[in-house]
């Protein structure tokens, strides 16, 4: 299987972090907030523009209460 273009990654992961966060009810901002890091960066992110940092992927697992992989999900070798 060929490996994942760093498109589809961040594609995958911000379309992870929205369904995440959407059912807990919590915008984007207050998010953000919750995570202490710009609303913006997570907006970003959920659209794919973003290259998320490790810490901040943890922070923003913290803040809706899951695992950092829930994040990672469908990214992992087997795709």
């Amino acid at each position: 299987m060929p490996a994942l273009s760093r498109a589809d990654i961040l594609k995958r992961f911000g379309e992870n972090l929205r369904a995440a966060r959407q059912p807990t009810g919590l915008s984007q901002e207050k998010l953000a907030a919750k995570a202490g890091i710009d609303r913006t960066y997570v907006g970003g992110a959920e659209r794919g523009e973003r290259n998320v940092a490790l810490v901040n992927i943890v922070r923003l697992a913290e803040a809706l209460e899951i695992a950092p992989a829930d994040l990672l999900k469908g990214l992992d070798a087997g795709g």
